[in-house]
């Protein structure tokens, strides 16, 4: 199981690239553990300055904009 974090305050493009994280890998079979972060302080831990940033298994993969659906399921 991949451990994957959507990191952004809340804005629509966090919200979107959380539903499409969830929604590809739904599609795959894939079960994941995904969790929202919010705090900025957390936020910036990872070192991500532009979001939505994804983190998967402690490790940042993307940042800024919404990721497209290929991006997703390369990851998974």
């Amino acid at each position: 199981m991949k451990n994957i974090k959507v990191l952004g305050t809340g804005c629509a493009n966090c919200q979107n690239t959380l539903k499409l994280i969830a929604e590809a890998a739904q599609a795959k079979g894939i079960e994941v553990a995904l969790e929202k972060v919010e705090d900025l302080q957390q936020i910036m831990r990872y070192g991500v300055m532009s979001t939505p940033g994804v983190v998967i298994d402690g490790k940042v993969v993307h940042a800024g904009g919404v990721p497209t659906r290929a991006k997703v399921e390369s990851w998974l």
